[in-house]
């Protein structure tokens, strides 16, 4: 797994693995990159800040339960 971060885009990538993507789903701040068979080789956070700032806040809150973003 390779994780990467552009400061002046503000755009977190993970890439899961080097397989040759597809197509690819733009969910909200968030594009997943997806194989043909339809599994996911790299995830982009756009306004990565505030998506982690979010995240941060909910997770401090949460009990030890899972957390579930949608």
């Amino acid at each position: 797994m390779k994780v990467r971060y552009s400061r002046s885009e503000d755009v977190l990538i993970i890439e899961f693995s080097d397989e040759k993507v597809d197509y690819a789903e733009e969910m909200g701040p968030v594009i997943v990159h997806f194989t043909k068979g339809g599994r996911p080789v790299m995830l982009e956070i756009l306004d990565a800040s505030e998506f982690v700032t979010e995240i941060s806040k909910v997770a401090m809150r949460a009990e030890e339960k899972p957390i579930e973003v949608s």
